[in-house]
C-alpha cells in the first residue's frame, strides 16, 4: 500500500496551485477554485487507473477545506475525499511468514488530537454551515479512530501486548493535555441527550418557519436545512461509536493492568463508564433518554448491569491488581433482586421504580440483541447467565413484584410486615390493616393500597409483552 509522499512535485504544485488565492477577492471564484482542487485530486487519487497518493500539504489543504468551508457542497466534497484517502493513511494487518504484522502508516497526530478537541467542543454550535462543518469534522474523525483501533485489536487477542493500544491513536487524543476526558465524555453525553433526542425534531421545523417569515429563500438555504437531521443522527452514531471505542479501550486497558503489563508512563484516568454512571446517578432524568440512544446491546447492557452493582452488591475494598476481583453481576443476578416483593421492596428504597422499569426493559432488549448475534455468543453467556427463557420469566416476575408494590403501596404503609408474614398467597386487594384497624403495626393511621400509579411506557409494554409472548411461545414448543 502506497503512503503520502512528496515525490511528485510536479503533481502537487499544479494542484496546489489551484488553491492560490492570490488577487482573488470574489468569493464564489474562491468557492469554484475549491471545487476544482477537490475534482482534481479524487481524479488523480481515486479515480485513476493507476492512483498516486497525495501528499501531506494536499490531505492538509482538504482538511482545511472542511474545517473552513463555507458551502454546503464543499463540506460534503471534502468530507467524502478524506473519507477514502483513508486506504493511504489507516493502520492495516499483513501476513508475513504466518505471522499477523501492524502496519503503522505515519500521520500527523498532533493534528488529530487538536481537532477532534476541538470538534467536540464545539459541536453544539447552533449556526448554520459551523453545525455542519463540526459535525463532519467529528464524523471524519472517529472513523480515523475506529480505523486505528480494530486491527490493533485484532492482534491485541493474539498476543495480549499492551504497547498495541498504548501507541494507538485513540490512547494518545485520551492522554493529551489538550483533551478534557471528563469534559469530553460528558459533553458527549450532552449532545446525545440534548441534539439527537430533542433537537433533531426541531430541525425538522426550521425550513417552516424560514418559509413562513416571508424572507426569501435560496437551493441553499434549502439545501442545509434538509441535510442538518441526517447529519445529526450520523453524528449520534459517530458519538455512541466513540464511546464503545473508548470503552473498549478501558477494558483493555483494565486487563493490562491486571497482567502487569502497564507502568507509570501510561498514566491513569476515570474510565469512561464511571462517567457515564455518575452522570445518570446524579442525573436520572437522563437514563431513559440516553438508554434509547445508545444502542450498543453489549456496552449498554453493561452500563445497566454497573448501574444495578452500584446498589446491589456490597463492594470489597481491593487493589488495582487485585486477582481476586469480586465476581461480575450478571443480568440474571439482577432479576434475583425483583424475585419477590421483599427483595424488590429492599432495591426501591435506593432507586425508583420508573428507573427500575426503564433500566429492565432496555436490558431486556439488549440481551434479545446479544442472543440473537452469533458475533456476541461469548458476551451473552458470560453478562446474561441464563437462558432466555428464564430472563422472560424472571423479567415478567419482577415486573408482576414492582407492580405489586406499588398496588399496595406498601412502601409507605406500616402492615406490610404483616403481609409478609401471611406467606406468598396473600390476598394483596384487601390489606389487612382494613380488616383490622387495631394491629399493633398501626402506629399512625394507615390509607391502605392505593390507586395503580406505576405507569408502564410504550417501550416498557413492549419489552413486557415480548417476554410474554416468548415465553408463551418456548413453554408452547416443551410442552
Amino acid at each position: 500500500m502506497d503512503k503520502p509522499q512528496n515525490n511528485n512535485r510536479g503533481f502537487e504544485e499544479n494542484t496546489m496551485a489551484i488553491l492560490d488565492s492570490s488577487g482573488i477577492k470574489d468569493s464564489r471564484d474562491i468557492h469554484d477554485d475549491r471545487v476544482s482542487f477537490l475534482e482534481a485530486v479524487r481524479s488523480t487519487s481515486l479515480a485513476s487507473d493507476s492512483p498516486s497518493a497525495p501528499s501531506w500539504n494536499m490531505y492538509d489543504a482538504i482538511f482545511k477545506i472542511l474545517r473552513d468551508g463555507e458551502s454546503l457542497e464543499l463540506a460534503m466534497a471534502s468530507y467524502q475525499i478524506l473519507s477514502d484517502l483513508d486506504k493511504y493513511l489507516r493502520v492495516y494487518l499483513t501476513n508475513s511468514g504466518g505471522t499477523d504484522e501492524l502496519v503503522i502508516v505515519k500521520e500527523k497526530f498532533s493534528a488529530l488530537i487538536e481537532d477532534m478537541a476541538q470538534a467536540v467542543n464545539s459541536l453544539d454550535v447552533q449556526e448554520g454551515m459551523k453545525a455542519v462543518r463540526n459535525m463532519l469534522l467529528f464524523q471524519y474523525l472517529v472513523n480515523v479512530l475506529e480505523a486505528d483501533f480494530i486491527p490493533r485489536h485484532t492482534l491485541y487477542k493474539e498476543s495480549l501486548n499492551w504497547v498495541l493500544f498504548r501507541e494507538s491513536v485513540l490512547n494518545m487524543i485520551l492522554g493529551s493535555r489538550k483533551v478534557n476526558f471528563k469534559s469530553l465524555v460528558r459533553d458527549c453525553m450532552s449532545l446525545v441527550l440534548k441534539r439527537c433526542r430533542h433537537n433533531m425534531r426541531n430541525s425538522l421545523q426550521d425550513l417552516k418557519v424560514v418559509k413562513e417569515s416571508g424572507k426569501s429563500t435560496n437551493d441553499s438555504d434549502v439545501s442545509l436545512v434538509n441535510a442538518i437531521p441526517e447529519l445529526q443522527r450520523r453524528t449520534c452514531s459517530a458519538v455512541q461509536k466513540l464511546f464503545t471505542l473508548i470503552m473498549g479501550l478501558d477494558d483493555i486497558r483494565k486487563e493490562a493492568d491486571l497482567l502487569g503489563a502497564t507502568s507509570r508512563i501510561d498514566g491513569f484516568r476515570s474510565p469512561a463508564l464511571e462517567i457515564i454512571l455518575d452522570e445518570l446517578t446524579y442525573n436520572i432524568n437522563h437514563v431513559s433518554p440516553f438508554l434509547e440512544v445508545f444502542a450498543e446491546p453489549k456496552w449498554k447492557l453493561e452500563i445497566i448491569l454497573q448501574y444495578f452493582s452500584k446498589y446491589c452488591l456490597k463492594h470489597s475494598v481491593r487493589t488495582r491488581r487485585s486477582n481476586d476481583a469480586p465476581k461480575d453481576l450478571t443480568l440474571e443476578g439482577v432479576l434475583n433482586y425483583f424475585s419477590s416483593t421483599m427483595s424488590t421492596k429492599s432495591i426501591l428504597k435506593k432507586i425508583t421504580s420508573e428507573v427500575v422499569q426503564v433500566l429492565l426493559a432496555h436490558a431486556f432488549q439488549a440481551c434479545l440483541s446479544l442472543k440473537h448475534d452469533p458475533d456476541h455468543i461469548h458476551d451473552s453467556t458470560e453478562k446474561i447467565g441464563a437462558t432466555l427463557l428464564q430472563i422472560c420469566n424472571n423479567i415478567i416476575s419482577a415486573f408482576q413484584n414492582l407492580r405489586k408494590i406499588d398496588d399496595l403501596n406498601l412502601l409507605g404503609c406500616p402492615c406490610y410486615m404483616v403481609f409478609e408474614q401471611e406467606g406468598p398467597e396473600f390476598e394483596y386487594s384487601r390489606p389487612l390493616c382494613h380488616q383490622n384497624e387495631n394491629l399493633p403495626f398501626n402506629s399512625s393511621p394507615c390509607v391502605g393500597p392505593q390507586t395503580w400509579n406505576l405507569e408502564l411506557t410504550s417501550f416498557e409494554k413492549e419489552a413486557l409483552f415480548t417476554a410474554a409472548i416468548i415465553s408463551s411461545q418456548k413453554l408452547g414448543t416443551e410442552g
